[in-house]
């Protein structure tokens, strides 16, 4: 029973291996073209902000940091957060963020695209984007 028992205490640290890393950093990005403040990227992943001057702002979301973006920028949970841009696709027409896999899509995308802002979990060292602020 004892060799069971630490079976399932080895397999939950593995499991938890990646929660245990949460608590790092958040960077936003943006492509250099563009000026924002960090009060607007709360208004732009809610969707109440889809322009800066006359850019239209390309938000996209970074499915190995999301948890930990929702949480400390937007005070909520993905699910809550899911659920939001389920409701503005129905009512207001909107789409939600496109959603990259890693920080190195999510700084790809943001490089290449108009307009585009992000957020990674290791600080960013390409000229091609600014940090706009730190989470």
């Amino acid at each position: 029973m004892r060799f069971y028992q630490s079976m399932v205490l080895l397999a939950a640290l593995v499991f938890l291996g990646g929660e245990l890393a949460h608590g790092s950093d958040i960077f936003i990005i943006a492509r250099a073209d563009i000026k924002l403040s960090l009060d607007d990227i709360r208004d732009i992943y809610l969707g109440d902000k889809e322009f800066s001057g006359n850019v239209r702002l390309v938000p996209v979301d970074n499915q190995a940091a999301q948890g930990e973006f929702v949480a400390k920028t937007l005070a909520m949970s993905v699910d809550r957060y899911n659920t939001l841009w389920t409701k503005k696709a129905f009512r207001d027409g909107l789409n939600p963020p496109a959603v990259k896999a890693t920080d190195t899509e999510v700084l790809e995308f943001v490089k290449q695209t108009r307009g585009a802002v992000g957020y990674v979990s290791s600080t960013p060292r390409d000229k091609g984007v600014i940090i706009v602020g730190k989470f």
